[in-house]
């Protein structure tokens, strides 16, 4: 579904990816793990357009998407949950989903969304008319989650979904994270720190280090690699 070839990124005179490829098949959750300053954030950005590639290619769906701007890559079905989830703190939870569904027409896949990450988050719709600023940073993640799906994206890319939330709400949101995939069949890219959580509920893994790929595998078989254990695993 989506193909990185030899993708080089650079912040002016600093070289953040140096040629890293990879591959994400349909319906995976795949994740990316790697210390801070790997160069896994540059990559999402890269794919979303918000960056743009010093040289190599991102291939969605057999199509070279590297130039386009970042409203058209969200057109062909690409969403970003971003790191610190970036809700529009100032509007309401039902406009931040709104802004979400800017690119949706049909106002009944609009309904049907809304409804979907209602059932998804409940909580969400008590706070529907709350000021996104005022919630819980786990509520503002679950908002975050659902602004990316209100877009009714194919692939969804999420950053760091669980960094400041409390641990009890972390569990469920990688709980929703399996569902969005499961029931919606929406391939997920999934950066994260919490390397044995994303381990755990992810196909396949690459680990970063400074902006190459070192190694990457069966999610299953990451878990039991001594070099991850070591360094991302807690032993």
């Amino acid at each position: 579904m989506l193909e990185i070839k030899n993708l080089s990124v650079s912040y002016g005179a600093i070289n953040a990816l140096h040629g890293i490829s990879l591959q994400i098949k349909p319906g995976d959750i795949v994740t990316l793990i790697g210390a801070n300053g790997a160069g896994k954030t540059t990559t999402l950005k890269t794919i979303s357009g918000l960056l743009k590639a010093r040289s190599g290619e991102i291939l969605y769906d057999g199509h070279n998407i590297a130039s386009l701007k970042p409203h058209q890559i969200v057109k062909l079905g690409i969403s970003q949950v971003p790191e610190g989830r970036m809700v529009f703190a100032n509007l309401t939870v039902h406009e931040n989903l709104m802004m979400g569904a800017y690119l949706q027409k049909d106002k009944n896949v609009i309904r049907a969304e809304m409804d979907f990450v209602f059932g998804m988050f409940p909580r969400l719709k008590e706070r529907g008319s709350q000021v996104a600023g005022t919630l819980s940073g786990g509520e503002q993640q679950m908002l975050a989650i659902s602004r990316a799906l209100m877009s009714k994206p194919k692939f969804l890319m999420m950053d760091e979904p669980s960094l400041g939330i409390a641990p009890l709400l972390v569990k469920t949101i990688f709980e929703k994270i399996v569902e969005i995939n499961r029931e919606r069949r929406i391939t997920i890219l999934l950066v994260e720190q919490n390397a044995n959580l994303a381990l755990e509920i992810s196909h396949y893994g690459y680990v970063l280090e400074t902006g190459r790929i070192i190694l990457q595998d069966s999610s299953a078989a990451l878990r039991q690699n001594p070099q991850v254990k070591s360094a991302y695993l807690g032993g």
